[in-house]
């Protein structure tokens, strides 16, 4: 038992000496922290210095105080068993004494005497064997428990491992984080010893399959294509020439794009639409196509080997399909009808071609058979008119999209069959689905621009935004591969044009009104021209892009551009028309009935609260071979008159025209919101009254109401009929004076 106890207090020993260690290290830590970062956290080091030494003091304290409770009670036990041990056993050799004597009075009990004597041996030694297995087994069981309370004590005081930890450092650039056993802290001051190491964020779901989206999206008048890692960083600009790029189309390996542009990289000069191959690694883009006519909407079959794409020969919008090694010309898809046909979409196992078409009358989504040389038609939704079609991965399904009550919504229908109705998937427009086929990404519009959406279709998960871009953007398609690095760490293109598109000069304001009427140079009308001095500069400029792209000075020529204050409304006018602001002007709505072919083709476009109309300028008859403007897509509509005998046309307001008129045409409507200038919705009558039609006005508010439009230009008293309700009379009249002095 001395042994036991000798080795007990070594290993007790052993606990204290790796405690007073402990202490020692960290000691030796907080005063090395203290040296290292100044004066400035002192107080705060020997604080937490202190404390800590307490805590391990008052641990330790108790660990002594329950070991030496437990030797006590051992060494209790232990003695108390040794007596009760020692007693059994004196008792036994009294008794065998006893036995003893009186066997040696008899000879005839002397053999019995023997027996009982080696009987009473036996049973003394039965009971001592088992108290010394105990003993020995209560000995293991406190070395036992010494062990583990050292092992506690060692590792509860033991200094910090030596794994590498982030520590964060604060320069110039921001927040760095950096990896290694020595970093130090470089933290100011005034920033708490400790920072949290920041956790990686979990990727949605939704995004997990990982690859790359590109898209278009469109700056100072024109567009480009850009592309951006799917749950990574921000987009990258992958084309910026001065002419436009558009209808990205992912190779089946990753590695390039088709698109179609009207910029001539070769001659480095503005040129009809053609299609282009560019890798996305860099380098010059490879024009496909050569052709006067138009060409765009390229997609790539499976096997990369061949192109299907939209274009304008002989007047009519077609598919057409050619090798990229020139071993097959290109040719239309045959048996197609005389109708436009767009938008193409190849399908996975390379058989189908799926495409928008007006051969019934309305717009709906075909599939072609490679096959059979047949098309179906595979929405049949007269009252609706879809385009974008996009094959799921297995090639069982075709996602679209199409405007549904003013609202354009994602649509989703089994490929093989027609009779099956679609199923509503989500608002969005433009669908592509992602590599493994679980979710779809679509574009979804705002006021703040347009956001790309993923969400899943057949799986857990919730809505996720890839990206928001703050421009119109269109055209997303997803492709497996990643970036490749090199595009990565080149941080994309730079805007290939960095000057704005206008420079609005406006003087100083100096007065009540601030602002002044300026007078249009060569526009021709009615009357003359004026527009407010805030707003001038920007209409020369869309006047002289317009004459660009259409190759005519349509803006030239305006109806009206200043209306005067005091002017009655024509039926269907509001009286707070923003003509009267010198921030709008009207070309002339006479333009949509005259001439053949007709130099204004409206295209109607209904929200789910407005009615709005695309304006489309036929370009001059000079450039109708494709050098300018590009196709018409969506049918035109045409206004219908009482005496015309169609009561429910009438009704109605007018009816698509039966036929796509043939021709080139530019988008007015776009070109307008590029320099600021917005369309007028139709007012609430359009339908009966021609005069709330409003397809001939743009204005450019520039975040203004109207009222706040009309006090740049009249002093406040000028405007007593026209104030709004909670804004206070003021004291005394002013005379009515001519706009800006004019």
């Amino acid at each position: 038992m001395l042994l036991r106890a000798y080795r007990l207090s070594d290993r007790f020993g052993l606990v204290i000496l790796k405690s007073v260690t402990g202490v020692t290290g960290l000691l030796l830590d907080g005063a090395h922290l203290l040296l290292g970062t100044g004066g400035g956290v002192l107080g705060r080091g020997i604080g937490v210095i202190v404390g800590v030494f307490a805590a391990i003091f008052g641990l330790l304290w108790g660990i002594l105080r329950f070991i030496g409770g437990i030797l006590g009670r051992l060494l209790a036990l232990i003695f108390g068993l040794f007596g009760v041990a020692t007693t059994r056993g004196t008792r036994a050799g009294a008794r065998a004494g006893s036995k003893a004597a009186r066997s040696a009075q008899g000879v005839l009990n002397d053999s019995m005497a023997r027996r009982a004597a080696r009987e009473e041996m036996v049973d003394v030694a039965i009971a001592e064997d088992p108290l010394r297995a105990q003993n020995r087994a209560l000995s293991a069981l406190v070395v036992v428990a010494l062990a583990g309370l050292v092992a506690v004590v060692i590792w509860a005081t033991s200094r910090p491992s030596e794994t590498p930890m982030a520590v964060a450092s604060l320069g110039e650039e921001g927040l760095n984080l950096s990896v290694g056993p020595t970093a130090a802290p470089t933290l100011p001051n005034e920033v708490l010893l400790a920072s949290p190491v920041p956790t990686a964020t979990i990727l949605p779901s939704v995004l997990q399959v990982r690859g790359s989206l590109a898209f278009t999206a469109r700056e100072r008048a024109q567009q480009d294509i850009w592309v951006v890692s799917v749950g990574g960083a921000a987009p990258l600009r992958l084309t910026n020439s001065p002419g436009d790029e558009r209808d990205p189309a992912w190779s089946p390996d990753g590695q390039r794009l088709a698109f179609a542009s009207n910029w001539d990289y070769a001659a480095n000069r503005r040129g009809n639409w053609e299609v282009y191959i560019t890798d996305i690694s860099g380098g010059e883009p490879q024009r496909m196509t050569y052709d006067l006519s138009f060409q765009a909407g390229p997609v790539w079959s499976p096997d990369g080997l061949l192109l299907a794409y939209e274009s304008y020969q002989g007047n009519n919008l077609d598919i057409y399909i050619m090798s990229l090694d020139g071993s097959i010309t290109p040719r239309p898809l045959p048996s197609l009808s005389a109708a436009p046909e767009f938008s193409p979409a190849w399908s996975p196992e390379g058989r189908r071609i799926a495409y928008t078409s007006w051969q019934d009358g309305n717009q709906e989504i075909y599939v072609f058979s490679l096959d059979t040389l047949e098309a179906t038609n595979l929405t049949n939704t007269p009252d609706r008119h879809e385009d974008y079609a996009a094959w799921s991965p297995d090639g069982n399904l075709v996602a679209y999209s199409a405007v549904d009550a003013g609202i354009e919504k994602v649509f989703i229908k089994p490929a093989d069959q027609p009779q099956t109705p679609a199923q509503v998937f989500r608002r969005g427009r433009m669908p592509s689905w992602s590599p493994d086929g679980n979710s779809l990404v679509f574009a979804v519009d705002s006021l703040e621009g347009t956001q790309f959406i993923v969400e899943p279709y057949n799986s857990e998960g919730v809505a996720t935004p890839i990206t928001a871009v703050p421009l119109p953007a269109a055209a997303p398609v997803w492709a497996a591969a990643p970036l490749p690095a090199s595009l990565v760490n080149s941080g994309g293109l730079p805007l290939g044009i960095d000057e704005p598109l206008y420079d609005e000069f406006v003087f100083e304001p100096d007065g009540d009104p601030p602002y002044v009427l300026q007078a249009l140079s060569n526009v021709t009308g009615p009357e003359v021209a004026y527009l407010s001095e805030r707003v001038n500069d920007a209409y020369d400029a869309l006047r002289e892009r317009v004459n660009a792209e259409a190759g005519l000075d349509f803006l030239g020529q305006l109806e009206a551009a200043m209306v005067d204050i005091n002017a009655r409304p024509q039926p269907g006018e509001d009286v707070q028309t923003w003509l009267k602001t010198g921030r709008a002007f009207a070309f002339n709505r006479n333009l949509i009935l005259g001439g053949f072919p007709v130099p204004v083709e409206l295209v109607r476009e209904d929200t789910d609260l407005q009615t709005y109309w695309r304006v489309y300028v036929r370009v001059s008859e000079d450039a109708q071979s494709g050098q300018l403007g590009e196709p018409l897509r969506r049918a035109p509509w045409q206004f219908v008159t009482s005496a015309q005998g169609d009561v429910e046309a009438y009704d109605a307001g007018g009816r698509l025209q039966p036929q796509i008129p043939a021709g080139y045409y530019i988008d007015l409507t776009q070109l307008a919101e590029d320099y600021g200038w917005q369309r007028m919705p139709a007012g609430q009558g359009w339908r009966a009254n021609a005069g709330a039609r409003n397809y001939w006005l743009f204005y450019k508010p520039d975040s203004l109401t109207w009222y706040a439009a009309m006090r740049e230009l009249y002093p406040e008293g000028q405007l007593v009929n026209f104030r709004p309700a909670n804004t206070p009379a003021p004291a005394t009249l002013i005379p009515t004076t001519t706009p800006g002095g004019q």
